[in-house]
This record gives structure tokens, sequence and C-alpha cells, in this order.
């Protein structure tokens, strides 16, 4: 096994206000070497604050870019003190074995991850907590996706995607899919919005609270009475209703699942 760590010391020492250090922030660069270049990999990667994305590019190694995020310092400058650093570097770790990385920040310090992957095809699992996003382009394989308190973007991905978060948007847009790979997205508070190449084929199950459901694709749906669950607490009964929109796209496949409380639905055709 490799191990790669890097202490980003993105951080200045003394600091004149908050928007200076902002201004000052800069970035670490490390490469982790797969040992079977060219041949399919697997990546992890999660942080618990910042942001994480993950770009294909034409080339052989894992390039992880450490860009220490803005901290929300208040605007109080300390009565014309200047401010010292208080340590709050970054230590990222990379570990690679047998074409398996899996990068991880200590938890605490707010950063953003940049990492560059090859374009071979590659199982990934990447997402974040706080005070960030999480986006990738250009991925070729299967993809699980998972954020907390941010948005989900993707895009050009050649695949599979399953896509969870609670506050935000998830949006995917694929080049072209696995016609056997059944896939799910959901969110609390956003909008799904999903596009497709012309040819999916899919069992489609869907679920929005407050919002709609849009598409341009043909979709036969089945007529589903809702799913009434009852459960006994103290000799009371609790009554659940379970109101899905069933249906088939292009005949049937997979199963598409999709479900939000606090938005809508978008699976649009890819034009």
């Amino acid at each position: 096994m490799k191990t790669t760590r890097i202490i980003s010391t993105l951080a200045i020492a003394v600091f004149l206000s908050a928007k200076a250090w902002a201004q000052e922030s800069g970035k670490e660069q490390m490469v982790v070497p797969l040992s079977s270049p060219g041949k399919p990999f697997k990546l992890d990667a999660h942080l618990v604050d910042g942001s994480v994305t993950v770009n294909g590019y034409e080339g052989k190694d894992i390039v992880i870019e450490v860009m220490q995020a803005e901290r929300r310092h208040s605007e109080d400058h300390g009565g014309g003190m200047h401010r010292i650093n208080n340590g709050n570097s970054a230590d990222i770790q990379a570990d690679e074995h047998n074409n398996e990385v899996n990068i991880s920040a200590n938890a605490g310090k707010a950063v953003n991850l940049v990492i560059k992957v090859p374009m071979t095809e590659g199982n990934f699992k990447f997402g974040t907590v706080n005070d960030g996003n999480v986006s990738g382009s250009n991925l070729n394989g299967d993809l699980e996706v998972s954020n907390v308190n941010g948005a989900i973007k993707l895009t050009n991905i050649s695949g599979s995607v399953v896509a969870n978060t609670v506050n935000g948007n998830v949006i995917v847009t694929f080049k072209s899919i696995d016609p056997k790979a059944a896939m799910a997205y959901s969110t609390l508070n956003g909008n799904v919005d999903v596009t497709f190449p012309a040819s999916l084929k899919a069992n489609v199950k869907l679920k929005s609270d407050r919002g709609d459901v849009f598409t341009d694709f043909d979709v036969a749906t089945d007529m589903h009475k809702p799913e009434v669950s009852k459960s006994d607490s103290k000799g009371m009964y609790s009554l659940k209703i379970e109101d899905w929109v069933y249906g088939k796209i292009n005949g049937g496949g997979p199963q598409l699942l999709m479900k939000t409380t606090f938005g809508s639905i978008y699976i649009r055709k890819a034009k």
C-alpha cells in the first residue's frame, strides 16, 4: 500500500483582516500513481467540511488539488490588532492499493478537493457533509455520490449513478448509461433533474410530496393504489400512505427511483 499525506499550510501566519485571509489562500497538489495504469480503478473520497469535485482527464494518475475553504470569520478586526494563524491547516491522506484509492481529510478542517482521474472505467464513491457542493464530470463507471448540506451536479457521465442529498438540488446529465443498472436519486429540499439518452429503458418509481413531476419521455404509467401501512403502538394504530407514481419508459427496464419532498422531479430526454 502506498500512502501519501499532504499537510496543506494554506494560510499566511499573520492576517490583517478576514477579507485578506480569503484573498491570500492558495492550494497544494499531490499525485497518486495507480498500481495498474489504464485498468479499472476505485476511488473513495469523503469530507466532513468542504466541497468535492471529481473530473476525468487524459492522464494515468490520480491528481489531487487541495484548497482551503474560505472560513467564516466575523468582521471584528480586533481593535487594530493582527490575527495570528490558529493552526487550521488541512491534513489530507491518500492511500493506494491495487488500483483502489482512498482520500480523506481530518475532521474539522474545511477544505475543497479537486480530484482529476483517468477516463478509464472506475468505481466512484465521493461526498461531503457541510459547507460544500459535490460535482463531477467526464466520469465513466458506477457512481455513488452523497451530500447533506449542499447540491450535487454531475455532467457528461457514462455508466450509472446513485445520488442523495438533503438540502440541495440533484442535477445529472448522462452521455451514456449502463442499460442493466438500477439508479436512484433523492433529496429533501430541492429538485431532482436528470437528463438521459433517448434510448433509456426503465421502470420508474417517482414521488414528489410538495412539487410536480415533468418529463419529455413517453411514460406508460401503471395504476397503483396507494400503499397503506398500519403499525400498532400502545393500542393505537398509525396509518402511513405511500403514494408513488409507477411507470415504464421505452417498454421498461431496471428500476429508476426519484424522490423529493420540497421540490420537483425532471426526467429529460437528451436532444
